[in-house]
């Protein structure tokens, strides 16, 4: 969706002539009042972002409140007596989903958009009040307007009948996706528990299909057999039929020992010694999980069995690749929870697990909503894929992604899923602007899976001209991600990685959402600076750097 950007600071016409706003359009002065007297209390740097058809404010940045807004009741008071401008009755309109206080006092109000009681998908409206009690931004993707275009929210069709229209439509039967013979699993030494090895959940939703809101079934459908699957599937409450579909599996585990990794570097580990047996099973993190490392033996049911040695020198070639995801694995983990507080992708100390040798030539690593994976490579196109720092940053934040953004895996939010990956792989490991060298290509020197400094080296745009619009790729998630994969380049090159790591992190955490787009990201990132560090050069950088990228 094109978005228009007005700054008001700079605008030299009475504002009911110069703003485009729902206000004009529809002739309430009370909006256009109460917009006039925030830009009025704020001076300099008042934002505001309208849909493309100027009918819903999505980015409303400054002091735009009086210092009274301490709690989600004062904030439903607040989103209440502005309904003028923001089109929203809190009280049907709204679910508060998540309230959370970041460490610079600011309180975040995450609410999903209702249509007589059923979610939206996708559609979050967030209010972010600062440290003093004012509302300091307003912003979400909502349309106030579903209500009056759906004739009823009660389905047709039960739960039953969508779930097997999900499953229908991927062309499987949960027969087919359970792993026989894996019907428990270690979960710390010597302690086993049954598992599912497919997960199914249905939820009524309100789904907008091609500009039209319509009832639906959100089906979810998790498996890894026969290959890994995240399956979201749309199911129209009315008729069964299949509105959208995308596979959401992004591609792409006390005592001390040492291994050698795919690279045959020294690495010293924390290891975990259970009836003369050493496993990579590391409890020394201030988390209520553990990181532990399994194998699935060249095969492909997970998590599969611990990787296990009679001593504690992990040196055993075929041990390489789990050295390597262990030990990476607790750097990435000390990397968000030394600089941002975080404990654990979900921040709430789960456990980080992953698995090697899947498959046999497995050209690939993902994060499957559940656990990392990791294939071996064919040997030519990669090497075991954990053996590089910023796959393992890649492939961790996909999880820290979809516990905070949630960005939908298709399209340009699925692009930008792509690009945080990438971005804080680069972050965390901090030696070069590529990713994947290490394991990519092993004959061939100096080469690498993707270039922030140069996507069109290895195939991607980097500028809003050269988008690509495909179907396949979920919409070419791994070729679009070049574009913000370029600003965060220039970004990072020029403030550094304490600031961009602050100010990426901030925008994944509280202002980006699942259908987060490309310019949702540039006014997250801003508004994210404009927090940490004001308006200066820091705000600068990162609008020159999107600007350079033709994101306006």
């Amino acid at each position: 969706m094109k978005k228009s950007l007005v700054t008001l600071s700079t605008v030299a016409l009475s504002l009911s002539l110069s703003l485009p706003s729902y206000a004009a359009a529809n002739g309430s002065s009370q909006a256009n009042e109460a917009l006039d007297a925030m830009k009025k209390q704020t001076g300099d740097h008042f934002l505001a972002e309208w849909s493309e058809n100027h009918q819903q404010l999505e980015f409303l940045s400054g002091v735009l409140s009086g210092g009274n807004i301490r709690n989600a009741k004062d904030v439903k008071t607040y989103i209440k007596n502005h309904q003028d401008l923001f089109h929203l009755n809190p009280k049907q309109d709204l679910r508060l989903e998540q309230t959370t206080t970041d460490d610079l006092g600011m309180k975040h109000f995450k609410f999903v958009q209702l249509v007589d009681g059923v979610p939206v998908e996708g559609n979050y409206f967030y209010v972010h009040v600062g440290k003093d009690g004012t509302v300091r931004a307003v912003n979400g993707d909502v349309d106030p307007s579903f209500d009056k275009k759906l004739d009823s929210v009660t389905p047709a069709i039960p739960r039953k009948e969508a779930l097997e229209a999900g499953w229908e439509a991927i062309g499987l039967t949960k027969a087919e996706t359970i792993v026989k013979g894996n019907k428990q699993i270690e979960t710390a030494p010597g302690k086993k528990k049954e598992v599912k090895n497919t997960n199914e959940d249905v939820q009524l939703v309100i789904f907008e299909d091609e500009g039209t809101p319509k009832l639906a079934y959100h089906v979810v459908l998790q498996f890894i057999q026969p290959e890994p699957g995240n399956w979201q599937i749309f199911v129209d409450a009315k008729d069964g039929s299949i509105l959208h579909k995308y596979n959401a599996v992004a591609y792409d585990g006390p005592t001390t020992g040492y291994g050698y990794g795919v690279l045959g570097d020294y690495k010293p580990l924390n290891l975990y010694l259970s009836g003369g047996y050493y496993y990579l099973y590391d409890t020394t993190k201030p988390m209520s999980g553990v990181i532990e490392t399994r194998t699935a033996q060249n095969g492909t049911a997970l998590p599969g069995p611990y990787l296990v040695d009679y001593d504690n020198a992990f040196t055993a070639y075929s041990e390489a690749p789990a050295v390597d995801a262990n030990y990476y694995a607790g750097v990435v983990y000390d990397f968000y929870y030394n600089r941002f507080g975080r404990n654990s992708y979900d921040n709430y100390g789960s456990t980080i697990r992953s698995t090697v040798h899947y498959g046999y030539n497995y050209n690939n690593a993902f994060w499957n909503g559940q656990q990392m994976v990791y294939g071996d490579g064919d040997g030519s196109t990669f090497r075991p894929l954990s053996g590089d720092l910023d796959v393992v940053g890649h492939e961790i934040t996909h999880a820290v992604t979809e516990r905070t953004a949630g960005l939908e895996y298709h399209d340009q939010p699925g692009a930008l899923n792509e690009s945080m990956s990438d971005v804080f792989g680069v972050l965390i490991e901090w030696e070069s602007y590529v990713v994947g060298d290490e394991v990519y290509t092993p004959g061939v020197y100096g080469d690498a899976l993707r270039s922030l400094k140069n996507p069109p080296k290895y195939g991607q745009p980097d500028h809003m001209s050269e988008y690509v619009y495909t179907s396949s790729d979920n919409g070419g998630v791994h070729t679009n991600s070049g574009i913000p994969n370029k600003a965060g380049y220039l970004t990072m090159s020029q403030i550094g990685r304490s600031k961009s790591a602050q100010i990426y992190y901030r925008a994944l955490n509280l202002y980006l959402g699942p259908t987060s787009n490309f310019s949702d990201a540039r006014y997250a990132l801003l508004q994210s600076a404009a927090d940490l560090y004001g308006y200066g050069s820091e705000y600068n950088v990162i609008a020159n750097a999107w600007n350079q990228v033709g994101v306006y």
